[in-house]
């Protein structure tokens, strides 16, 4: 039997070595990838990404127990974390943050480092994600490294992206910056039994209005007036990010934020926009192989010596980084 049939039969162990030699690119891995790739396409991925600090691990602990408790679904969790710069392993662990998953044989964590690649996501969470919807999770929760701005790959990735916000951790700009909420699909004010938590849910709903302006608001004789804006018809099948307030570490507003991922997911069917989200990651993911290809490729053309020589010059401002691309594309084999 080959590892990819022993992961299709739900086969724990099978599954775990299966991810390592994908994370590590063998070719065993890849071929394990094509094998698996026509049994995926099942599950629902969440990302949920956010700025270090706001509870993301405590969150996907929380959101994991009521997938399992509730709906009796098959959770995967994929937390991508900094990866140390001495091991080049994952530095933060979330599995010690996830201890009330440990022993349920229908949950499956795994810890990624992401290995200096930027967005928040390592190169290989993509195929990761792809053995686990194959491996028959319904449900496959991905955590990212927390980077702030730069974690707009989760969106590329996930049908459902959630970024989570906390208040008390710098001013309410920080956390409507262009970029991290235009990736939203739902906000999650995460603890929100702080003090502040109005200032930074009435922050972010200001924001929602500018971005999606369903409707204008004016004052008439001194009364405020709400009239919908004329280029949004009331049929239309429009999605405004929902604002979740949650407790992560008592569970607060879990079952309010399962529901509200279950509302957009239908919004995804009903809209078409399922389909058109997984062309666009499928995409995505050719459009990096493609790109990592090339490039492995042309290093492969072009000696080492000569490679060398166009980089020397372009440090010594003799020659542009496009024209040394130009000189060692026209010669590859010198």
């Amino acid at each position: 039997m080959t590892l990819a049939q022993a992961v299709l039969d739900k086969d724990r162990l099978a599954l775990s070595r299966l991810l390592t030699r994908v994370e590590n690119d063998t070719q065993e891995g890849r071929a394990a990838l094509a094998e698996l790739f026509p049994h995926t396409g099942k599950a629902h991925l969440i990302g949920v990404t956010g700025a270090p600090g706001t509870g993301k691990s405590t969150l996907v602990n929380q959101m994991a127990l009521h997938y399992r408790k509730q709906d009796g679904k098959r959770v995967a969790i994929v937390a991508v974390d900094p990866s140390s710069p001495f091991t080049g392993g994952a530095v933060l662990g979330d599995r010690v943050r996830m201890r009330d998953l440990a022993g349920d044989p229908n949950v499956f964590i795994r810890s990624m480092a992401s290995r200096g690649s930027l967005g928040g996501l390592a190169q290989t969470t993509a195929a990761v994600v792809q053995v686990f919807d194959a491996a028959g999770f319904d449900v496959i929760l991905i955590e990212t490294v927390g980077a702030g701005q730069a974690e707009v790959d989760i969106a590329r990735l996930a049908h459902t992206t959630l970024v989570v916000e906390a208040p008390g951790l710098g001013d309410d700009i920080q956390a409507i910056k262009a970029g991290i909420l235009e990736i939203a699909d739902v906000l999650v004010i995460n603890k929100a039994d702080r003090p502040g938590v109005e200032n930074t849910e009435r922050a972010l709903k200001s924001m929602l209005e500018l971005a999606h302006p369903v409707k204008r608001v004016f004052r008439h004789h001194g009364q405020t007036m709400t009239v919908p804006a004329q280029e949004v018809e009331e049929d239309t099948l429009l999605w405004i990010p929902p604002v979740q307030r949650t407790v992560a570490t008592d569970g607060t507003g879990i079952p309010e934020l399962a529901e509200a991922i279950a509302r957009h997911a239908e919004h995804l069917r009903q809209s078409g926009d399922w389909v058109a989200r997984e062309r666009a990651r499928l995409q995505s993911e050719l459009d990096a192989l493609i790109q990592e290809t090339l490039v492995s490729r042309f290093r492969a053309d072009v000696s080492e010596k000569r490679y060398e020589e166009a980089l020397s010059q372009v440090i010594q401002r003799s020659l542009s980084p496009w024209e040394a691309v130009r000189m060692l594309m026209n010669g590859r084999k010198g």
